[in-house]
């Protein structure tokens, strides 16, 4: 235990940080088995259940930018703290729902608690971390991330069968509050006062945004992280489970092995990426990232056999799984760190923009063509932004956007 007004070690930060990030993560996991079945309750069709999740997401993609804003206005703590209260506001408020507009509505309110606590805990690692171990900083964290959502639909699949489809709510509710008294107790701010030649930096700040922002080496990162998310979202959650049961007459048993060895994988590559970024360097990670994943996804369009199916999944997984910490680490290095907290915020709505947008894309290019050509450009296109990216980042610098 630390005395009053003592600053706790780096590692110290992380691992309370950690176990706040596993708190949140474990309980949006929880709602996850419930929340289709609670929506058709409320007369939902399938359409409508789609979107008790994309608007979750929504939510995140256009309040990111803004959560990022407050940290560089008022500090990171205000982030970790409201991002999980306002959570609470929206799962007990899910809990009480009486209609699926009234559902619709406290989701987003969900949402946007995500968006500020993720963006917060991100620029807070961000700040923490020595430039060398960002990676490895950022690494333990998206650890945490994904336990918590392993471990909640689990968690939340018993607790709705015991005390009906709304306890669920209630618990992340519980949850959040706890983890937002938890970031008040042990969590200090790591924003920096500005001194007073910082105030004429920050005034003159919109043409420093713009050249970063517009500079060659963000976009390409941000199109990595936006085709990163697309392969989750899009590929992996809608294209796959799709794929095989129609190829193979697949049932939710069978996709749910697969799924679940390839969850586990994601705890696996963390560490070595992890390695790879310290020893080898971001740009050829990002690239390996972009390339296996490319790669699994046109092994399993052309591929006609679940033994093919099955490595491709494997294939990609190495990918997605391989491409966390880089990027991020990666954008850190762009702003400085009075813009910290906006840079966040941007390169996170790249990623939910993929996020948002490639289901129902790649859905509809399956339905005008085929689900082998959907598979096809979802690779194109990973692959592409990872080749792109080494392109840019070895040609050019910010001078030159």
């Amino acid at each position: 235990m630390h005395e009053p007004g003592e600053q706790p070690h780096r590692s110290e930060k992380l691992v309370v940080l950690c176990c706040a990030t596993f708190l949140v993560m474990a309980g949006q996991g929880v709602v996850g088995p419930v929340l289709p079945i609670y929506a058709v309750n409320f007369g939902a069709s399938a359409t409508v259940v789609g979107l008790t999740l994309t608007i979750f997401a929504f939510a995140r993609l256009i309040l990111n930018i803004p959560a990022g804003l407050l940290a560089d206005r008022f500090g990171r703590k205000i982030l970790l703290v409201g991002g999980p209260a306002i959570t609470a506001i929206g799962m007990f408020g899910s809990g009480w729902a009486d209609s699926i507009l009234s559902l619709l509505a406290w989701r987003f309110v969900a949402g946007a608690g995500s968006a500020f606590y993720m963006s917060g805990a991100l620029i807070y690692l961000i700040d923490i971390a020595p430039p060398d171990k960002r990676a490895r900083y950022i690494a333990t964290n998206q650890w945490a991330l994904s336990v918590g959502i392993a471990l909640g639909p689990g968690i939340g699949g018993i607790v709705a069968e015991r005390y009906g489809l709304a306890s669920p709510f209630y618990l992340v509710g519980a949850m959040s509050i706890l983890t937002s008294i938890y970031a008040i107790w042990r969590l200090p701010e790591t924003r920096k006062t500005a001194a007073p030649k910082d105030l004429t930096r920050l005034s003159l700040k919109d043409g420093e945004i713009q050249k970063i922002v517009f500079s060659r080496q963000f976009v390409a990162i941000a199109l990595v992280t936006s085709t990163i998310f697309m392969t989750r979202a899009g590929t992996r959650a809608t294209l796959v489970p799709l794929y095989a049961n129609n190829s193979f007459g697949w049932g939710p048993g069978e996709i749910g092995i697969v799924f679940t060895i390839t969850g586990m994988m994601t705890l696996i590559t963390l560490w070595p990426a992890t390695w790879a970024v310290e020893n080898i360097g971001k740009r050829q990670v990002i690239l390996f990232s972009g390339l296996a994943a490319g790669l699994g996804a046109f092994l399993i369009a052309i591929g006609s056999s679940p033994t093919w199916f099955v490595v491709g999944n494997i294939i990609m997984t190495l990918g997605t799984g391989t491409a966390g910490p880089a990027p991020a680490a990666y954008i850190a290095d762009l702003f400085p760190e009075h813009l910290r907290g906006l840079g966040i915020g941007i390169y996170r709505s790249a990623g939910d923009l993929g996020f948002v947008l490639a289901p129902p894309g790649l859905g509809l290019i399956s339905e005008v063509a085929s689900m082998s050509v959907a598979l096809y450009v979802a690779s194109f296109l990973v692959i592409l932004a990872g080749v792109w990216f080494v392109i840019v980042d070895r040609t050019s610098t910010l001078k030159d956007s």
